[in-house]
């Protein structure tokens, strides 16, 4: 771990730079098209959606229809539906009658014809076809998967959060609406495959004569469009059932036929994770869709209730403790991380990707809950102060709003640490815990934003934390205890802080436990032995000066 003890130098040149680090990004129309309510969207609430899919595996093509059901909230005719090239979108039809579409690049605004009454819910039937862009580095980059299986057969995924689900299929693709009553999915595949996707498989269709398979997936809960999701393989499955907190809950695992033997053993986490995050965050959301874990041709990601997985069957990172503690070892990271999304990203999902902290700071957080779970706090903690050597501190955890810009990589392990280091203010866990689920059950299936959750947890915790948030989410300076002995006083500030910065801290003065709160102005205490030694509690991830080096 690296030291947080900054020099004079450093904290020159950091204070030098601009409070609110501001992005110095520009931004399209396009971009503004695809990260702003625009007017052609909110006039429609989306209520459901049935996405019917085909893949062909040896063109690398998708062709299929979405019909969404939507209530009319205002009543408009315009409406604005993504999708992104080189997919097309070859027609919209509303009661029987084809409708004109406008396309502007990766938007697409369709006039409708019918009337659209006040309160009324209508339906939009569009078709769809292409090539869609193939992932070179997913799920980083995103897009489509296509790969072989050991013995030749497809294997195909996709992942596409950053860039949308508009990547592969047609919707309104704004994370601020997530479709009320569910999304029923049916993919068409080579019937030597199995797809496997959100929710429960209901029926499956054989076409002997065309030689493919229909699986029909229901979700009835709402879903982030991001979460849609398809897989495509030689699939076996076995499952379990989990007694959980709302009762019975289905737990099945898709898996390679070839790894069959290797996930009875790996998937063992799954349970644990079940009873850790439970405890943690509350009931698992979605109880009515099951749980799934599903081999993926790529690392994983959190596609609700079909979790994607592809870490190699090893714990940790691929093998690697990303934390150097070892405590990252004891665990399959992206069984337990993508795993935690349930609750931080399908449960509550940020309305602009500006927000994506939301997701990634608290489910990155989940994996020291999960160890503090099943090995105690030292270990939780360990774990988290490791992760401090991958923070980077050069842009704002949040990104821009309105223009699908997410902010900095350090919603990680940032994120995860200021989530610690806000226990260790709130400094009662069982008020920790009833705020983590209390999270859980306010925003239940709803998207927020990074506002609702600050004051929440400020409000809960009986501490007004918006100058902490304000720090470490939109600024990139690490806050400085400075302090000197003199006179039999301990005196301190914060400095390299925000204005109105006034984060209440632990320290040890020769090993005695202080708790104060310091402000930017220097406060003192008194009666403090001339060579005291002075530490601040190593869960607080602030760096610490001697101004005098006594």
């Amino acid at each position: 771990m690296r030291s947080l003890l900054i020099s004079y130098c450093l904290l020159f040149n950091l204070s030098a730079q601009a409070q609110m680090f501001p992005h110095g990004e520009k931004f399209t129309r396009q971009d503004t098209l695809r990260g702003t309510i625009t007017p052609e969207r909110v006039w429609w609430d989306l209520q459901y959606y049935h996405l019917e899919v085909k893949v062909d595996p040896e063109t690398k093509s998708l062709s299929g229809k979405n019909t969404v059901k939507y209530k009319v909230l205002d009543a408009q005719n315009r409406m604005q539906i993504d999708l992104q090239a080189p997919m097309r979108l070859t027609k919209a039809e509303q009661d029987g009658i084809e409708l004109e579409i406008e396309h502007e690049g990766n938007a697409h605004f369709i006039t409708l014809k019918s009337e659209q009454p006040l309160g009324k819910e209508k339906e939009l039937s569009l078709a769809f076809s292409g090539t869609p862009v193939e992932a070179v580095r997913p799920p980083w980059d995103g897009g489509l998967t296509w790969k072989q299986d050991s013995n030749g057969l497809p294997f195909i995924a996709n992942s596409n959060q950053g860039l949308g689900a508009s990547i592969w299929w047609p919707n309104k693709d704004h994370m601020y609406d997530e479709p009320d009553q569910g999304v029923l999915i049916s993919v068409t595949v080579p019937e030597n495959l199995m797809d496997v996707s959100n929710g429960r498989l209901i029926k499956t269709d054989h076409d002997k004569s065309a030689k493919t398979k229909t699986y029909h997936w229901e979700v009835k809960n709402p879903i982030n469009n991001y979460g849609v999701n398809i897989n495509v393989g030689d699939y076996v499955h076995f499952g379990e059932k989990y007694k959980g907190e709302k009762g019975e809950l289905d737990m099945d695992y898709y898996v390679l036929r070839e790894n069959l033997s290797k996930a009875k053993k790996q998937f063992k986490d799954a349970p644990r994770l079940m009873e850790a995050f439970e405890h943690w965050f509350g009931p698992y959301p979605f109880y009515e869709d099951s749980y799934k874990l599903v081999e993926a041709p790529y690392l994983g990601m959190e596609h609700q209730s079909s979790v994607t997985y592809g870490n190699e069957y090893k714990n940790g990172y691929l093998g690697r403790d990303l934390s150097g503690s070892g405590w990252g070892l004891k665990f399959d990271f992206i069984i337990i991380h993508e795993s935690g999304h349930e609750w931080f990203a399908n449960n509550i999902t940020y309305r602009d990707i500006a927000d994506m902290w939301i997701h990634e700071g608290f489910t990155s957080y989940s994996e020291n809950l999960f160890l503090d779970y099943f090995y105690g706090k030292e270990a939780g903690s360990a774990y988290t102060l490791g992760l401090r050597k991958g923070i980077a501190n050069t842009d704002p955890i949040i990104g821009t709003y309105g223009v699908n810009q997410e902010g900095s990589g350090d919603m990680y392990n940032k994120g995860h640490n200021m989530l610690h280091m806000i226990r260790q203010i709130v400094n009662d866990d069982e008020k920790w815990r009833s705020i983590l689920r209390g999270l859980n059950s306010e925003f239940y299936h709803k998207t927020v934003t990074t506002r609702q959750i600050e004051n929440y947890i400020s409000q809960k915790a009986g501490i007004d934390l918006k100058p902490v948030f304000d720090q470490f989410l939109r600024d990139i300076r690490i806050p400085i205890f400075s302090y000197f002995l003199q006179d039999g006083k301990l005196n301190y500030r914060w400095e390299n802080v925000i204005m109105g910065f006034n984060m209440p801290v632990k320290i040890y003065v020769d090993g005695k436990e202080m708790h104060i709160s310091p402000t930017q102005q220097w406060q003192a205490v008194e009666n403090i032995q001339k060579n005291a030694k002075v530490t601040v509690d190593k869960d607080y991830y602030v760096g610490t000066m001697n101004v005098l080096g006594n």
